[in-house]
């Protein structure tokens, strides 16, 4: 049993009663709860370093040294991996990056918020609608590659077919260096779309239901219910959307390796791309000069998710 401690009685004051003294142990208890923590969190550490800074280290590594023709790392080059991009090639290709992620993005965004605006008027049939509109979540991109590779077809496409319709003339999709671009966006909007209507739908069916009916009996209807009451409720889940489509359309491979193979005339080789082309193209080994680029990218994603973080979140309204 511990010591008990005597308190004295102030003047005038109740006598306390004795209270056993504080042990020492306690002084540990904060210690083995940290190593509980950090234990616990080992698992994730180990995942973190396996697979997020073993390989950034890595690419860090690779990008500041030369390379043998089987892509072994040699000689320290310092910097010349990224003198090489200071060219007007490496501009093309970040020009050509840029357009990308502007032509997948903003209509993605844009399209799919105007949609879910209009499903939210009560009209028959809207669940199915919803449904269809969210369908494209559930293809995969080489599927969905392959569809629109079907689509663009110059002889035997739809979208032709639907230009023929209207007396217009063949458009030959992915081979035109002006129209490749635009056309590997669209595709990538379709892809993006059934997502964003998704999390948007799930954004507007959280609005209380009291917020929406006391605006309609302010007077608000429409375009101005929506714009005063709905897109400032769902402002989060946009503000998610842009920044997860940002960094999806920088990342984007797949539909332009499929569609387009960077063509024609390198009209759709984005930064990413790029990358495949200076380490595995072609029989390609370059494995210090496609480390640099990713790295450039890394930068890029980071700044560009700083600026929408420190701009567009000020105008997000968390409720």
């Amino acid at each position: 049993m511990p010591p008990l401690r005597t308190v004295s009685a102030p003047p005038g004051g109740r006598v306390r009663t004795a209270e056993p003294a504080r042990s020492g142990n306690r002084s540990g208890r904060p210690l083995r709860q940290a190593g509980l923590g950090w234990l616990l969190l080992l698992p994730s550490v180990l995942v973190f370093a396996l697979f997020v800074f073993w390989p950034l280290g890595r690419t860090v590594y690779l990008s500041v040294h030369g390379n043998d023709i089987f892509g072994a790392p040699s000689a320290y080059v310092g910097a010349a991996h990224y003198r090489e991009m200071l060219s007007a090639e490496f501009g093309r290709v970040l020009a050509t990056t840029a357009l990308f992620t502007l032509f997948s993005v903003v209509p993605a965004v844009i399209g799919a918020l105007a949609v879910v605006l209009l499903l939210e008027a009560r009209i028959r049939g809207v669940r199915v609608l919803r449904t269809a509109f969210a369908l494209p979540f559930a293809f995969s991109v080489a599927t969905a590659s392959v569809v629109f590779a079907v689509i663009y077809n110059p002889a035997i496409g739809v979208a032709n077919g639907l230009l023929g319709a209207f007396g217009i003339d063949r458009v030959n999709w992915l081979t035109d260096p002006s129209i490749a671009l635009p056309a590997v966006g669209a595709a990538t909007v379709w892809m993006n779309f059934g997502y964003n209507i998704l999390v948007l739908s799930a954004g507007v069916a959280a609005i209380p239901i009291e917020v929406v009916e006391a605006a309609r009996l302010d007077g608000a209807t429409g375009w101005r219910l929506a714009s005063r009451i709905t897109v400032p409720l769902i402002s989060p889940q946009l503000f998610f959307l842009v920044v997860v489509s940002t960094i999806h359309a920088l990342q984007s491979f797949g539909q332009i390796h499929i569609l387009t193979k960077g063509g024609p005339d390198q009209a759709t080789t984005t930064l990413v791309y790029s990358i495949y082309e200076k380490a595995f193209a072609f029989g390609s080994a370059d494995f210090g000069a496609a480390s640099a680029q990713a790295v450039v990218l890394l930068v890029i994603m980071l700044a560009i998710t700083a600026v929408q973080f420190g701009i567009l979140e000020r105008r997000v309204h968390y409720r």
